[in-house]
């Protein structure tokens, strides 16, 4: 899997790239967390365009982070999600937590 972080004002944008599993599952919590702790977000990005695969631990991964990011009176949105990605997103229920939108181009119009 490949991570790249984004920086805009309040914003974090976080693009993965790959299988969104267990092996990088905690890589990424912690990665994302420290940059959530050490500066000022206030919006959190999770760009899945480019992600093959997620299992459960992804999953868990996706909803601790909006947890932690509405704790601190933040927003959440999920881009890009491939249909069968976008399909487990949907069954998981995480679509009522957290909004899924094609690019991060729609969220910006928002």
């Amino acid at each position: 899997m490949r991570i790249e972080f984004k920086q805009v004002r309040s914003t974090l944008v976080v693009k993965l790239s790959g299988e969104f599993d267990m092996l990088i599952a905690e890589k990424l919590r912690r990665e994302i967390d420290s940059r959530l702790d050490s500066k000022q977000i206030s919006n959190l990005i999770i760009n899945l365009e480019k992600v093959t695969f997620i299992d459960s631990s992804g999953l868990g991964v996706i909803i601790g982070r909006y947890k932690k990011i509405h704790a601190q009176k933040g927003h959440m949105y999920i881009v890009g999600a491939a249909p069968s990605i976008e399909k487990i997103l949907v069954f998981s229920g995480i679509n009522k937590l957290i909004p899924i939108y094609k690019n991060e181009q729609d969220i910006i119009n928002i």
